[in-house]
């Protein structure tokens, strides 16, 4: 599959920003799945919010479950990719983004999109000093039923803007509550 539509790169200095906060790791534990199909916030058993509960290819859903404004500028995604099949899912290419320079690095989640609709701007995932983008990297296989931990970090709206999009290609389009 391609994906025709181009991406414009806003340049953000995200030099400050940890490297060590980027966990590249899944978690080899299965779960079986809880999918409800919702994208309004919901609450699951242990105290977990779910902002918004996304269908992808091939049984693979994301759940995210945190967008925290920090206070220096950034705002991060946290949640799960979960593959709800019976069957090994091979995650698409096509999440880490069509631009250039991301092709070149990593499977990741670069793709990933917000849109702030008040101020009418899109904001993309961040990239470190080398071009490496600010999200789970190396995600390439998720057994069945097996969750992996991602997280997405972009530079943060203004502070009166309280409802963001998110896009990630070949997932559903959401609206999203910053929560910190």
């Amino acid at each position: 599959m391609t994906i025709t539509a181009g991406l414009t790169l806003t340049t953000t200095n995200c030099a400050s920003s940890p490297s060590s906060s980027r966990p590249d790791h899944t978690d080899p534990t299965p779960t079986p799945a809880a999918h409800t199909g919702s994208s309004t916030p919901r609450t699951q058993t242990g105290q977990t919010t779910v902002l918004a509960e996304l269908d992808g290819p091939a049984g693979l859903t994301l759940v995210l479950t945190a967008a925290e404004r920090d206070q220096t500028g950034y705002l991060t995604l946290r949640g799960t990719l979960h593959n709800t099949s019976n069957a090994l899912v091979t995650v698409p290419a096509q999440l880490r983004g069509t631009e250039d320079d991301i092709v070149q690095t990593s499977p990741s989640l670069a793709g990933a999109t917000l849109i702030d609709f008040t101020h009418h701007k899109r904001y993309y995932v961040l990239r470190d000093t080398d071009g490496n983008p600010l999200t789970t990297i190396g995600l390439t296989r998720l057994k069945p039923h097996q969750k992996a931990e991602v997280f997405m970090q972009f530079p943060a709206p203004p502070a009166t803007t309280s409802h963001v999009g998110f896009q990630m290609p070949l997932f559903d389009t959401t609206t999203i509550t910053i929560t910190g």
